[in-house]
């Protein structure tokens, strides 16, 4: 969007080694747009975090300059890995959200009985070895969308293929 005419000045992008590395967990990010904007935004970050991930710097800023097929790469490996975990859930008997970006896919387990998404997310561990997110634990419990969202669960596909195939197999065991 900010290429587009007439965007500068009031669009901002903002980007994450999370996202475009699929690095869970290395909080570094950018942001791009002006200057004035970027003082006030600064101005707000400066007392919303008190640590950052220091050490991964170096690694990010190397991993910005590397070639667009690197990039390509990596998200057809990642759709590709999507796909297995899509193939796997479908195959368990939970309802699957297609997720057209990223490295999370949420699906609805409430076809196979599971109606508490968080309840299924506490079980799961113990009882097959897999891990998932509720996505409730996004939504405030008063919320608008609390109900709708109840009984999703959120799977990440940024694992290796193998250990996508692995849950996809543990998740028959939910029948």
């Amino acid at each position: 969007m900010a290429g587009l005419p007439g965007a500068r000045g009031t669009v901002i992008s903002i980007s994450s080694a999370g996202k475009t590395f699929s690095v869970t967990g290395w909080k570094i990010g950018w942001i791009m747009a002006t200057p004035e904007l970027i003082t006030a935004i600064a101005a707000v970050k400066q007392f919303l975090t008190f640590a950052g991930g220091g050490p991964f710097q170096a690694g990010v800023a190397a991993g910005l300059g590397l070639p667009d097929e690197i990039f390509e790469a990596q998200r057809a490996s990642l759709k590709e890995r999507r796909d297995l975990l899509i193939d796997g859930l479908d195959a368990a008997g939970f309802d699957v959200i297609v997720p057209d970006a990223g490295y999370f896919t949420v699906a609805d387990p409430a076809p196979l009985g599971y109606r508490d998404g968080a309840e299924l997310c506490r079980q799961m561990p113990g009882r097959i070895g897999v891990a998932a997110v509720p996505v409730s634990a996004f939504t405030a419990d008063d919320g608008p969308n609390a109900a709708r969202m109840s009984s999703l669960v959120r799977f990440a596909h940024c694992k290796s293929a193998a250990s996508i195939r692995e849950a996809a197999e543990r998740l028959q065991k939910l029948h």
